[in-house]
């Protein structure tokens, strides 16, 4: 008699992970210090809370890995919110280990507040985990992420309006070189949880999750459901499926943008406001973004509306001044160019 469903979807999610991982490896050239090779398997580390998703995914990891060569590892991160956040750590250091993965770290971060308290303690997380990764060695870290994050992160990009890629959501692959696998993005946050019950995996619910000061929680919690109930059961499917449709969208715009800009600028290199109008909105905007971001504006700092502004300065041009972008970047139209540089 074969493992229970949810046991067998889980296992299939990370099998076609891990067999994605190999192929890679064995195309790799032999300079790259994570290649393939009989004395140095692939190490893969599973980023871990002890909450269903990602106990669900160590769990998978380390039943499939062995069968494929592979080592795995674990690693999570402590954030220091919660009085006794370091014990909580240890005890899912503890949990990895007896799953028999090897090796397993324990990262306490200090979130800062920049961004607001979700932002700042993601970007703490993803910081300890590239350090984690590195010091490893390890080829990829998978995250626990499913197919009801997926919909919750298109419906915050839909409310913040700013297009897109913000619609586009979580990539199945993600990160410098391709660091950061999301194998359960395509299955629903109870199979995992069903998964963890017929294992008899402990699991911890982190009490941020169902916490209504923030936003995600409010939005698994109370949108969602309102959502479904007005819409029926198929809204968490459907935007996941929006999701992988604005990806691909977004990222033949990307590519689209990155030809069209060699096309727009004049010997000296200016931006050429003529050719810019002449582009479709989508691209022209897409070319504008990069070329702020160029001038030194930080990514993260640059909304749809700072873009609308230089946009105008294309599109509505009535002798209005400079605009001021984040990271101190001006632009301005001076003789049918668009200048864009650190004032």
């Amino acid at each position: 008699m074969g493992p229970h469903p949810a046991v067998a979807a889980i296992r299939l999610a990370v099998r076609r992970v891990l067999h994605d991982l190999l192929t890679e490896h064995h195309r790799a050239p032999a300079a790259d210090p994570h290649a393939l090779s009989e004395e140095s398997p692939p190490l893969v580390l599973v980023a871990c809370s002890g909450g269903a998703d990602s106990m669900a995914l160590a769990s998978a990891l380390a039943f499939e890995s062995p069968k494929l060569g592979i080592r795995a590892g674990g690693v999570t991160v402590d954030h220091g919110l919660q009085p006794g956040s370091d014990l909580r750590a240890a005890e899912v250091v503890q949990r990895l280990r007896e799953l028999g993965l090897d090796p397993v770290d324990s990262v306490a971060v200090t979130v800062g507040r920049a961004g607001g308290p979700e932002a700042a303690a993601r970007d703490a997380r993803y910081a300890a985990l590239d350090t984690a990764a590195e010091r490893h060695g390890a080829a990829a870290v998978l995250l626990g992420h499913t197919r009801d994050d997926q919909a919750e992160t298109v419906l915050l990009g839909l409310a913040r309006g700013s297009g897109i890629r913000s619609l586009s959501g979580m990539a199945a692959v993600s990160g410098a070189g391709g660091r950061y696998r999301r194998p359960f993005l395509e299955l629903d946050r109870q199979t995992a949880r069903k998964a963890c019950m017929v294992q008899s995996l402990p699991v911890w619910d982190d009490p941020h999750n169902a916490d209504p000061a923030y936003t995600r929680s409010r939005l698994r919690h109370e949108g969602l459901p309102a959502l479904e109930k007005a819409l029926g059961k198929g809204v968490v499917e459907a935007l996941a499926r929006t999701a992988r449709l604005s990806r691909d969208d977004a990222d033949a715009l990307d590519t689209w943008a990155a030809e069209a800009e060699a096309t727009v600028r004049d010997a000296a290199g200016l931006l050429e406001c003529a050719r810019l109008y002449a582009l479709p909105p989508a691209v022209r905007r897409r070319v504008l973004r990069r070329a702020v971001i160029a001038a030194g504006a930080p990514a993260g700092s640059l909304f749809a509306r700072h873009i609308e502004e230089v946009d105008r300065l294309i599109t509505g041009w009535r002798g209005q001044g400079a605009i001021n972008l984040p990271g101190k970047v001006v632009a301005r139209r001076q003789g049918g160019r668009l200048v864009i540089r650190q004032g």
